[in-house]
């Protein structure tokens, strides 16, 4: 491995340290995205201003639908709590269950209980609040810098004006672009199975919604979808709040809903093998501290990107052969690494 690719991998660590340290994983995430959306409708569309036009239009889509949805959710998801707990507290009682609380009033103590532990969120959701201007313009900016990356991905823009053509920035300016470039294939790979599970897991879950004429039908299908994204865990606060929103309609609706999940759940293990396992290859527990340790850094873009990082450090340790050669006795072997080429 040459000194110049071992600086481009600094480089690389230090922006991840960066986007961290700053709180810079929503615009990081919207550059990612943006640019994988792009590059998904170049392969389609060769004009480049027309794969634009059609971006534009999809953000403007997204856009609309996320203040709609984040709109229906504020006023359903308190409704559904405060009419699916007493539902929930009456059966447990019916079937001898024993529950943390009593009744509703000691279901919202416990709740404060849990509040005041995680105390935390609601700092990071009242610093969110009152930079969310800023952030909007940081996502701005970064969609910006992804199509400036879909029109021209170089780094050494006028390589051919250089009197010396293998020159120390030119090749430092292409080891920064491949660890780059692979960091990104690394999330394409990620986030296309992942968005792949979750669309397959809203498509049956949209069926059944209105199979069963749930209530609150547009916020469980986007909630799917969106939690979908998250490995793991996302697929149990989906299906926590569809089970509640059965309630009320009755405790047969929400068994009915309990049942789908756990065959959808089925359904899930059999496409994560072929899917996302064949893809990422990485054990479920790895992948589960990697969603701590994300969360813990950046919050719910670490979570997100926390298997990307995971599995592009799986895809560029698997390049680098160790070869171990035979010592004498009594003195240790020594270990030689190369990158494959």
């Amino acid at each position: 491995m040459t000194k110049q690719a071992r600086w481009s991998y600094v480089v690389l660590a230090i922006t991840l340290v960066l986007v961290g340290f700053l709180q810079l994983g929503a615009p990081f995430l919207a550059l990612l995205f943006s640019y994988f959306v792009l590059s998904k409708l170049g392969r389609f569309i060769p004009n480049k201003w027309v794969t634009l036009a059609i971006f534009i239009l999809i953000v403007a889509g997204i856009g609309y639908a996320a203040v709609h949805f984040i709109r229906a959710a504020i006023n359903a998801l308190p409704t559904i709590a405060d009419k699916s707990v007493p539902s929930v507290i009456a059966l447990a009682e019916k079937y001898n269950f024993d529950l943390p609380f009593e009744d509703f009033e000691g279901l919202k103590a416990t709740a404060m209980t849990t509040v005041k532990d995680q105390a935390r969120y609601l700092g990071d959701f009242a610093n969110f609040a009152r930079h969310a201007s800023t952030t909007f313009v940081f996502i701005i900016i970064a969609i910006v810098c992804a199509v400036s990356l879909f029109f021209n991905s170089q780094l050494d823009l006028f390589r051919e004006a250089h009197k010396v053509r293998n020159n120390l920035y030119s090749v430092y300016c292409d080891e920064v672009t491949a660890r780059f470039s692979d960091f990104y294939r690394s999330f394409s790979t990620v986030i296309g199975a992942q968005m792949t599970i979750s669309a397959i897991n809203t498509i049956l879950t949209a069926i059944f919604v209105l199979a069963v004429q749930l209530p609150y039908g547009a916020v469980v299908v986007g909630l799917t979808f969106l939690c979908g994204l998250f490995p793991i865990v996302g697929n149990v606060v989906s299906n926590t709040v569809i089970v509640f929103i059965g309630f009320l309609v009755s405790a047969k609706v929400a068994f009915i809903a309990l049942i789908f999940l756990v065959v959808i759940h089925k359904l899930e293990y059999f496409l994560n093998s072929k899917i996302i396992g064949a893809r990422i290859r990485n054990p479920i527990w790895l992948t589960l501290i990697g969603l701590i340790i994300g969360e813990k850094l950046m919050g719910v873009p670490g979570m997100i990107l926390s298997p990307v990082v995971l599995n592009y450090l799986r895809v560029e340790m698997s390049k680098i052969e160790v070869r171990s050669t035979t010592a004498p006795s009594g003195q240790p072997a020594v270990e030689r690494i190369e990158r494959a080429s």
